[in-house]
């Protein structure tokens, strides 16, 4: 995509682009000063060094434990903390003993969709697509090092300087990656993509002018004909958010496997098998990596294979599944445009070392794919839909393209093409073929946009 594409512009002297969404409220994050919790947490700590019984203890009985010392520490006159600090002192030294530290309430806080810790003294947070820094910090580098093993020692998986980076998922759903330094020059860093358990529906996506309702129709009936979908779109603009929408089209009586490299993905379908990939243990043998797992899948007799995101030599894999009976298969890649969708899909089959020439790798995309569904975020971080491209074919060794919905924000009004402007709309014919009336594709020349 050129640079005067990705540039804001101005029509008929026309105000400036604004965003979707230009009103964002800031998360609300109670904020308390460290220096009156860590007094009473190093005392409970050293009470609780000094217990007995407590190494063998569940879960359950040393919250209970820990919550004792601690009404107990807070009941001395040398620990007394004022009657509006009390609650946050018994939260903040719970999370830090038994949680994840200053991170907790973050996790636990709905508003809050990501969490960014860049070294012990700069923690950001998304919220409602604005990324803000809180005015907090770790005490220093270990303390937060001992945050980041209690979360991977969770997940089953390690963390060191042999093996100074994880991409994990937390008991919550949660996504989470940790890198050590060396590789972080300025101290430890910490991703956390929050799980949302409430998932978005495609009427509340139209509510909230992601894209239009004609568009979701066109998606709705794509995905029931068992066209194959690729969902493209830059980071953080709402990939797996729309692939878990579309997913919700998908019958039921299907049998559906999902392969990810950290699960995300929250299917409400009943025949469904989730796989995820496995890094290489201490001594370096039993990896597991998304092209195996889709390899693998192709024996499970799916009806639909859903990779949570295609960014390796899996992706010969994936396109030789969709051109070999499994139909309705759905997937997410990272690119900014549908032709830079494309074109990654054709360097990530080259780099799987297959000896194909250009042109075979090229056709098989061809007939694989179906549509992309391009996704963006404007700059306040309202993220929509910005096009849904059809795959036509390939045409003199260049993979032919039309846009079937456009979005172009101007002047803040959503503008867009009609359906099949180019009078290329041959998406439509195996949709006819099936008996299934298309009226209501046909029917939005008149200007509809994603």
């Amino acid at each position: 995509m050129s640079l005067a594409a990705r540039l804001p512009k101005q029509v008929d002297g026309a105000a400036p682009v604004v965003p979707l969404h230009p009103h964002v409220p800031r998360p609300r994050v109670a904020e308390l000063d460290q220096s009156v919790v860590r007094p009473v947490l190093d005392e409970v700590r050293r009470r609780l060094s000094e217990a007995t019984g407590t190494a063998g203890l569940t879960d359950a009985a040393l919250r209970v434990r820990v919550e004792a010392e601690l009404a107990s520490v807070l009941s001395d006159p040398e620990f007394a903390v004022a009657a509006v600090d009390l609650e946050r002192v018994r939260s903040g030294v719970v999370n830090e003993i038994l949680g994840f530290g200053l991170l907790q309430d973050l996790l636990d806080n709905p508003e809050i969709s990501e969490i960014m810790v860049n070294g012990a003294n700069n923690v950001y947070v998304e919220s409602h697509g604005v990324v803000s820094r809180l005015p907090r910090a770790f005490d220093s580098d270990d303390q937060l090092i001992a945050v980041i093993n209690r979360m991977v020692r969770l997940t089953g998986r390690r963390i060191d300087q042999t093996s100074p980076m994880v991409d994990a998922r937390l008991p919550d759903g949660s996504r989470l990656n940790a890198v050590l330094p060396p590789l972080t020059v300025d101290g430890p860093s910490v991703t956390i993509r929050k799980f949302t358990a409430n998932n978005l529906t495609v009427a509340r996506l139209t509510e909230l002018g992601s894209l239009s309702p004609e568009a979701a129709d066109l998606l709705q009936l794509a995905v029931e004909q068992r066209l194959n979908i690729l969902v493209s779109g830059g980071t953080g603009t709402g990939k797996t958010t729309l692939l878990n929408v579309l997913s919700s089209f998908i019958d039921r009586d299907n049998r559906v496997i999902t392969v990810e490299d950290a699960v995300e993905l929250s299917l409400d379908l009943p025949n469904m098998i989730r796989l995820e990939t496995r890094p290489a243990n201490i001594e370096g043998v039993g990896q597991v990596t998304i092209r195996d797992l889709v390899r693998n899948a192709l024996r499970m007799r799916p009806d639909r294979i859903v990779v949570g995101e295609v960014r390796g030599a899996e992706a010969l894999d994936m396109l030789q599944a969709m051109n070999t009976g499994h139909e309705g298969s759905l997937s997410t890649l990272h690119a900014n445009s549908p032709r830079d969708a494309l074109s990654r899909l054709e360097t990530m089959v080259l780099l799987g070392g297959v000896d194909l020439p250009l042109r075979a790798i090229r056709e098989q995309i061809g007939s694989a794919i179906d549509l992309i569904v391009q996704v963006a975020r404007d700059v306040s971080g309202a993220r929509f839909v910005s096009s849904i491209t059809e795959v036509v074919g390939l045409e003199s060794d260049v993979i032919s393209t039309a846009d079937l919905f456009t979005r172009s924000p101007v002047g803040g009004v959503a503008l867009g093409t009609p359906l099949g402007a180019d009078g290329r709309v041959s998406i439509a014919t195996p949709l006819v073929a099936t008996g299934i009336v298309c009226a209501k594709l046909h029917g939005v020349r008149s200007g509809t946009v994603a």
